[in-house]
């Protein structure tokens, strides 16, 4: 069941999925730009996360530039799959994980500060669960970014080309997990922040700046769930293609409206040999289909060998790890 919110609230939801005002007082800054009061936006935001609509305030950080990811997965048999689920979840680096339509039914993400965390992480799963797991390392991100447009249209901002993570310093870690974690709903968030960390609000605003404008944090503002909106046919596409075919039709798959991830990922030769991938959230399987078709004819893939796997459940959903004595925020 989706829920319902009030047209100021899907305002406030499509206008500050990214962009968020990098002040002191943000919150006043939206406020303004929305002819509300900061206590409105600052309630609202809190009943959306209440309800679960929203999963925080804060940022995403874009793989491999301040910590090492992978995408995951088991062929868990159907009578322990809460029990798998569970296990995986655990781990407080795995921050995304899906139950989906395939053989390897439970798909989940992986964070850590680097990737020996994250070989340690899979070590501890493979363990736990007595199953194979899928490694598949990202190797190109054609588009990261999950804050699209609420409205239908499938909106999606234009990828980034360029990354700087010269740019990070050795104490902006605390400071991307925490806004992995979420800022509190308050005044002035970045002076709470700055408190936590022993850092003076001026200080965390300035390399929060850096970082963002250097592409490290790739959107930072209100995180949505996006299923509880109504967007629960989400699939994940994927194709079998060569390097060239890969470094051609992936930033083509970025601008088809309705596709909202898309990336190249290393294959499991022997098991899984798929290379490219894109996410499509959708309102309905039939919509989802529509706009998969649609991506296959314009970017020229309609022959290329793929698989869809919708997914079924979500069991975690949370920030990314960055740094290896925090977690991430549920």
């Amino acid at each position: 069941m989706s829920l319902t919110i009030d047209t100021i609230d899907r305002v406030l939801l499509d206008n500050w999925q990214r962009d968020f005002p990098l002040v002191p007082r943000p919150f006043a800054a939206i406020a303004e730009r929305m002819d509300l009061c900061q206590e409105d936006v600052l309630g609202r935001l809190a009943e959306l996360m209440a309800i679960g609509a929203v999963s925080r305030v804060g940022a995403t950080c874009r793989p491999g530039t301040a910590g090492a990811s992978t995408l995951a997965a088991v062929a868990a048999p159907e009578w322990r799959i809460d029990e798998i689920a569970a296990l995986i979840g655990g781990e407080p680096g795995v921050n995304h994980s899906y139950l989906r339509e395939n053989r390897w039914n439970i798909w989940f993400v992986v964070t850590g500060p680097d990737r020996a965390h994250i070989d340690a992480t899979l070590g501890r799963i493979r363990a736990f669960t007595k199953l194979e797991v899928l490694d598949l390392p990202l190797v190109r991100a054609f588009n990261v970014d999950l804050g699209f447009a609420l409205d239908g249209t499938g909106r999606v901002p234009p990828a980034r080309e360029h990354v700087d993570a010269g740019v990070l310093e050795p104490g902006d870690r605390p400071i991307i997990q925490a806004l992995s974690t979420g800022l509190a709903l308050v005044p002035r968030p970045f002076a709470e922040l700055g408190r936590a960390l022993g850092r003076s609000e001026a200080d965390v605003l300035e390399r929060v700046k850096a970082l963002a404008a250097a592409g490290i944090l790739s959107r930072i503002g209100v995180i949505v769930r996006h299923r509880a909106l109504g967007w629960r046919s989400n699939a994940m596409v994927v194709w079998e293609t060569n390097e060239a075919d890969t470094g051609r039709v992936g930033p083509a798959l970025t601008a088809v409206p309705g596709v909202t991830l898309c990336y190249q990922r290393r294959p499991a030769p022997g098991a899984w040999p798929y290379t490219l991938y894109c996410m499509i959230h959708a309102r309905s399987r039939g919509e989802a289909m529509a706009v998969l078709e649609r991506a296959s004819r314009e970017v020229g893939l309609q022959d290329t060998p793929h698989r869809v796997l919708f997914s079924i459940r979500c069991f975690k959903q949370t920030g990314a790890l960055v740094a290896a004595t925090e977690g991430a925020a549920a």
